[in-house]
């Protein structure tokens, strides 16, 4: 029974000790945070706009080729339905 209230009495004071440590734990974290965000390399208003501009292009070249994949596909599917049914 005494081993029990020892056990208990440990982990009390270690829930303690994470809720005093828990200010200096937060400001440690934003300072790694403040650190970091000074070596983030943030890209130019140009190269923005360059990248989405390629990235539009870009769908709508895939968007085109799958339309007409889709439909050339579409197309001999119904073929060949239509030879089978006569």
């Amino acid at each position: 029974m005494a081993k029990t209230v020892a056990v208990a009495e440990q982990q009390g004071n270690a829930g303690l000790q994470q809720v005093k440590a828990l200010p200096e734990r937060v400001n440690s974290f934003l300072k790694d945070v403040r650190s970091e965000m000074r070596k983030v390399v943030w890209p130019s208003r140009a190269e923005v706009q360059s990248t989405t501009t390629v990235v539009i292009v870009t769908v709508f070249v895939f968007a085109a080729y799958f339309w007409l994949v889709d439909n050339v596909i579409g197309r001999a599917v119904e073929a060949v339905l239509g030879v089978a049914a006569k």
